[in-house]
């Protein structure tokens, strides 16, 4: 079952209350999505953790339900 980019946004913004976030559907599939988050909680983090802490918010859902997520992560 493939998710909704209002699903991943809700999930997100659940994690990071101060983001700005764009999910995007990239095939129109459910299936691939890009996802650009804008948060202080990134502050002093590289960029391989921030996309860890992304990856923690979906909850389980990278790599079952939610099949591609191209991340784009920085602070204000």
């Amino acid at each position: 079952m493939a998710m909704v980019g209002s699903e991943i946004e809700r999930l997100i913004r659940e994690a990071f209350p101060d983001a700005q976030v764009i999910v995007v559907d990239l095939a129109g599939d459910g299936d691939h999505f890009a996802a650009r988050i804008t948060s202080e909680a990134f502050k002093g983090k590289n960029r391989v953790q921030q996309h860890k802490m992304v990856y923690d918010a979906l909850q389980g859902h990278m790599g079952g339900a939610l099949h591609a997520l191209a991340l784009q992560t920085s602070t204000p």
